[in-house]
């Protein structure tokens, strides 16, 4: 090459064959678990309790206070996902609260029905009760996060 143009350099096919092939990984892995559907279900009436469930849950899911969902909003056996947050209601009257991305690859969980609380993207399944891992692949429960009930109002604490 002349003065102006600087040097040369080669590429060599190998290069680009390697740089191709790990963007398309990249690529790959962001999309396998990015859902964010919250795949909130109705339900019946259910009654109103005064009970709390979990501990501090390190969820980012807003101020404390902030109402999450009604109890007549949470079916026995199942819940709703609310934002950073699956509110669930194990036994008629008691609620419990959970992040609501999956241990595994950090996909929003959703299709909580059964006792179970599911993951869409892999197929991880979580107790309504405890957040425990029902099946894999996630190996970690979910983080609980704190939750007041308080008449027919679901906050987070």
């Amino acid at each position: 090459m002349t003065g102006s143009q600087g040097p040369s350099r080669t590429v060599t096919r190998r290069t680009v064959v390697a740089a191709v092939g790990g963007a398309s990984v990249a690529a790959v892995a962001l999309t396998a678990c990015g859902s964010s559907d919250d795949g909130g279900q109705s339900v019946a009436d259910k009654p109103a309790d005064k009970s709390a469930g979990g501990t501090d849950g390190g969820t980012d899911s807003g101020a404390a206070g902030k109402e999450l969902a009604k109890t007549a909003d949470i079916p026995e056996g199942g819940g709703k996902v609310v934002g950073d947050v699956v509110v669930t209601q194990p036994r008629a009257g008691e609620f419990k609260a959970f992040s609501s991305k999956c241990t595994h690859q950090g996909c929003a969980v959703k299709g909580i029905s059964d006792g179970v609380i599911n993951c869409p993207c892999h197929n991880s399944q979580f107790s309504v009760e405890d957040g425990s891992v029902k099946k894999g692949p996630a190996t970690s429960p979910l983080p609980p996060a704190s939750i007041t009930v308080d008449g027919g109002s679901i906050r987070l604490a």
